[in-house]
């Protein structure tokens, strides 16, 4: 066996290097194998929602990201659906700041950064974790047993062959997975909805656009349908993608260099501009899930277990996202502090959120680009705000309350409920304000109130006994902290003693409104429960 390690991780876009930082981060060095010699050169998904920010928070990097972005989309970000730069606008996507300002449900901002400039801080850190990253490296052929995943591993400048034997392998190579198929998983959906010319380009646009703005335009006209993202910020490099129709006879091939810059001089109301096209490539526009997210030892993570329109921003966060779900779960097995059970919640719970991220992108598609495809066999999208941060989680990690079917609820107005994201609440400790979100990420929690002293002694102990970091975070009372608006207890569901168990991706597990006669007895069953394990 040439090489032996606990993940072997396929694909380095941005949920293979997700997974990768995420695991490196606690303590499991993976390997990663992409078959190109580096990371994307082209822009793809832009932006990073709050969601995805506390997470990147979590790896180190959310600082870094937030510098490669342009701008802030508070403040500069336009949409609108257009004939061109300056021409008849339909209508505007984005109309205030108001539109995306999530600062009371997060207190984590947007970054506006692109894949091109995200994948290369994603790499450096994972790397400086401890995890290894091996660039025009191809998987030939995945076999799996009951002990592990065995790949057959092709360098691509040499030709040699060598085997890599893995406890758990994440497929994360991209929509088209040749693992998936491999595994002869089948896909749901809409399937392939339009094909695209993706152009980036240099010019100077800043006589163009709006200054100190990222525009982005949806553009409809008699020459063509597609996308302009232009900005005064971005060093004179521009993304541009046009449609074409392989049903009418049309290929790729036939969008020349020349065709291409003529139109883009369309695109920007200016004939006697001279773009420099900079990189070309073709590809599909689909809306596709995976049937199962896990064959055995084998998980599906990023375009790998779904492919979503662009049109909203969603696929690259669901990456970032599947990846951290992914390692926080793969290094609790790996660690012993869960049963392999805990792994069975990684489809339950993310399959159904990318349900909710692909409804949505496709709505926002059909409202963008194809308006002609509307009706009633397009599924409506749950609403922005809700896909964002107000999704829910139903597994055997989670110990729901209730049989509420909801998918969603208003993260502007959390509930604290078992299965929902832990809410955003402003504290303040010793002077310095921190928001409940800002404590979650390696320990897992117990938030508990003013009266709740008992919970520290039963904390101790079941973290003891079960070898799994777990800390109180106590607010109100004497040694706890302080609790500014007064609504801490309400908005968590939980009494003066009650308690909110909190996971490491600040996902609520469970909760009890009063303290039990025997917290240590509650807590302990509780956590064996939710990681699979027997009560020792």
């Amino acid at each position: 066996m040439d090489e032996r390690v606990p993940v072997l991780v396929v694909g380095a876009g941005l949920a293979g290097l997700s997974t990768a930082m995420f695991l490196a981060r606690r303590g499991i060095r993976p390997l990663v194998l992409e078959r190109h010699q580096g990371t994307s050169i082209h822009p793809k998904a832009n932006g990073q929602n709050p969601r995805t920010m506390e997470l990147l928070r979590i790896g180190g990097v959310a600082d870094e990201v937030l510098a490669a972005s342009y701008g802030t989309i508070n403040d500069s970000l336009v949409i609108k659906v257009a004939e061109s730069l300056h021409g008849r606008v339909f209508h505007s996507i984005v109309h205030s700041q108001q539109d995306m300002d999530f600062s009371t449900a997060s207190p984590a901002p947007w970054g506006m950064a692109t894949q091109d400039r995200v994948e290369p801080i994603l790499l450096r850190q994972a790397e400086k974790l401890g995890a290894r990253v091996w660039f025009d490296t191809e998987v030939v052929s995945v076999e799996q047993d009951g002990t592990g995943v065995t790949a057959r591993v092709l360098d691509r400048p040499t030709g040699r062959l060598s085997t890599v034997r893995a406890d758990y392998l994440v497929a994360a190579d991209g929509g088209r997975s040749p693992i998936r198929r491999k595994l002869d998983i089948p896909t749901h959906g809409r399937g392939a909805l339009s094909h695209h010319i993706g152009v980036i380009f240099e010019a100077d646009l800043a006589e163009l656009v709006e200054p100190n703005k990222i525009t982005l335009f949806y553009l409809q006209n008699p020459a063509f349908t597609g996308v302009l993202g232009a900005s005064d910020e971005t060093g004179g490099r521009h993304i541009f993608t046009v449609q074409y129709h392989p049903e009418r006879g049309e290929s790729a091939e036939q969008f020349t260099e020349r065709r291409l810059v003529e139109l883009i001089r369309i695109a920007t109301d200016a004939p006697e501009l001279e773009p420099v096209i900079r990189g070309v490539q073709s590809w599909e526009m689909a809306a596709r899930i995976a049937d199962t997210f896990r064959v055995g030892r084998v998980f599906l993570a990023g375009d790998a277990a779904k492919v979503t329109p662009p049109t909203g921003g969603m696929g690259g966060n669901a990456a970032v996202q599947d990846g951290y779900d992914l390692a926080w779960k793969l290094a609790a097995v790996l660690t012993g502090q869960a049963g392999p059970g805990l792994l069975d919640s990684y489809h339950a719970e993310r399959a159904p959120v990318a349900e909710l991220v692909v409804n949505d992108s496709l709505a926002n598609y059909v409202e963008r680009m194809a308006p002609h495809l509307a009706g009633p066999d397009i599924p409506e999208s749950a609403g922005h705000d809700r896909v964002l941060l107000g999704f829910r989680y139903r597994s055997g990690a989670i110990l729901a309350e209730d049989d509420d079917p909801a998918p969603t609820e208003d993260p502007f107005q959390p509930t604290g409920r078992p299965g929902f994201r832990a809410p955003h609440v402003p504290l303040r400790d010793n002077g310095t304000e921190v928001s409940t979100l800002d404590l979650y990420g390696v320990d897992w929690l117990v938030f508990t109130g003013p009266d709740g002293d008992a919970w520290h002694g039963a904390a101790d102990e079941v973290a003891a006994r079960l070898g799994v970091p777990l800390r109180v975070v106590q607010v109100g009372g004497a040694a706890g902290l302080d609790d500014p608006t007064g609504r801490f207890t309400e908005v968590y569901g939980i009494g003066a003693a009650g308690a909110s168990l909190v996971r490491p991706d600040g996902m609520v597990a469970w909760r009890r409104a009063d303290q039990p006669v025997d917290p240590t007895a509650t807590l302990l069953d509780v956590l064996c429960r939710v990681l699979d394990r027997r009560v020792p």
